[in-house]
């Protein structure tokens, strides 16, 4: 049964309204292809509006800059409660917008609710610093709220997305704009709704539904927004860093994807390793930034893990993502279903092997089976660009320092990994790969303690760990003529 849909407006100013042009724009099962619900759709006007709003609930004698920093704290709390309260809502929910197979959302929403109790403990931990100044003088800096943030989502991971980018600003103390991306915007707003519940004050978090080219591009022009957040493709993010300099220098925090290099070297646990490079790339069916589509496989092992690899696959269940035993659901709509096609017809034209999967399943919903190519050399199409789908390029090498150098000739730099049982194989390649995160032994090992961000052109700034409220956050320093002699 498909879940109840609760909300579809624009939320601003901790209202439902509609949107100011009346305008609404329908939101799909990836599943059938089928409509789910019209939403509003916001356009420069509202954003104006939203943008107002967080500017009014950010003034310092506002209800929420008043709050101390401990009751932020304990908003964030009580909004994860209500997020585990209903995770299993929010995971049938996800599923049924985005495709996120059933076995795989509530995990990721257990996981982001982690997070949340994570960034809430970080509240009443932002700290200044005295400083011995030279002079007659007494200095200390004051960490405070940057302001006014824009935070664009990406439709890969909405819940848990919604939730890294609002739950830091809110840590930090600022206010928002959120703009859900428009093949996925019915969890942001469910969430929002949970916020409210859990007390957030008037204007602190408004919501935009809408396009990136109307709704998105006021956002990041707007003059009373201070910082960007946006996860997504490189393309956009460098649309999103021209606009951040373009009226008021916003600050940006960008992550833009990658094409991460996994390394199985030739002393690997392949029981280990097999599976891992399978789930390191067809999770969530390859839509996901860090997926694992360049894998590296050492020429002494090389055939025996193909063969491994292709059998592992050969188990896996695709079909509706609603089903708990689905291990493989949809792509997230039409256009990224043909753009993964023509990535896999490129492939066949350029040389590489084909020898699982490749095809549509189905004339309805957006199912590709899980791809696996051997025999693909880096100068292929497949081996250099990001295809965000389920397409797995089995590469050949010789030695740690050839595959480390040839990991690195890339423009992105985002996730990396190796297996290994040799302790100095993994130093070496974690020392010198050019990553901003790298698994030994693991993949997609996240937390909301760990740093993640990018190298290269995947992005700019950290999300998560300690000092994940930096960026939401300016240091003023405060000088005070003091008189040593008194």
């Amino acid at each position: 049964m498909a879940p109840q849909i609760k909300y579809t407006k624009l939320f601003i100013d901790n209202e439902w309204v509609d949107s100011v042009s009346g305008k609404t724009f329908d939101t799909y099962t990836p599943h059938t292809g089928e409509v789910i619900a019209s939403v509003a759709e916001g356009d420069k006007a509202d954003v104006d509006l939203a943008v107002a709003a967080a500017k009014r609930a950010f003034h310092r004698n506002s209800e929420w800059r008043l709050l101390d920093a401990s009751q932020r704290g304990e908003l964030l709390n009580k909004f994860a409660d209500l997020v585990q309260r209903d995770t299993e809502y929010l995971a049938e929910l996800e599923s049924y917008n985005n495709g996120m197979v059933m076995r795989m959302a509530p995990m990721l929403i257990n996981g982001a609710i982690k997070s949340i109790r994570y960034f809430a403990s970080l509240a009443d931990k932002i700290q200044g610093t005295t400083i011995p100044s030279d002079g007659e003088v007494f200095s200390y800096t004051l960490k405070q709220p940057v302001g006014v943030c824009g935070l664009i989502l990406p439709w890969n991971g909405p819940v848990a997305m919604y939730i890294n980018k609002v739950c830091t600003a809110l840590a930090a103390g600022c206010t928002m704009v959120v703009k859900p991306a428009e093949q996925t915007p019915l969890t942001a707003l469910y969430l929002t709704a949970l916020l409210v519940e859990a007390g957030v004050p008037k204007g602190v978090v408004n919501v935009i539904n809408g396009f990136g080219e109307t709704a998105g591009v006021a956002l990041t022009h707007h003059s009373d927004v201070a910082k960007i957040s946006f996860t997504g493709s490189l393309e956009v993010g460098k649309l999103i860093q021209q606009a951040a300099g373009a009226n008021n220098l916003k600050r940006v925090t960008l992550e833009l994807g990658g094409k991460s290099p996994l390394v199985i070297m030739d002393d690997a646990d392949l029981a280990l390793a097999v599976p891992y490079a399978a789930m390191g790339v067809f999770a969530h069916q390859g839509q996901i930034c860090v997926a694992a589509s360049r894998l590296f496989v050492h020429s002494k092992i090389y055939d025996q893990f193909v063969e491994a690899a292709i059998q592992f696959v050969k188990s896996y269940k695709m079909g509706n993502p609603a089903d708990p035993t689905t291990q493989h659901g949809p792509q997230v709509d039409e256009l990224m279903m043909n753009k993964v096609l023509n990535y896999i017809e490129t492939g066949k034209k350029e040389g590489a092997k084909l020898v699982s999967g490749g095809k549509r399943v189905g004339d309805k919903g957006y199912y590709i089976e899980p791809t696996i190519f051997t025999n693909v050399t880096d100068d292929m199409t497949i081996a250099k660009e990001e295809i965000f789908g389920p397409v797995q390029s089995i590469l050949k090498f010789d030695t740690l320092e050839e595959v480390i150098d040839r990991a690195n000739a890339t423009n992105y730099g985002l996730a990396s990994g190796i297996f290994t049982t040799n302790i100095n194989n993994a130093l070496q390649f974690s020392k010198h790969v050019e990553s901003g995160v790298c698994w030994v032994n693991t993949y997609l090992n996240f937390g909301g303690q760990t740093p993640f961000g990018g190298f290269k052109e995947s992005g700019i700034g950290r999300e998560n760990g300690i000092n994940c409220v930096d960026p939401y956050l300016e240091v003023k320093t405060v000088t005070i003529a003091q008189p040593k002699k008194f």
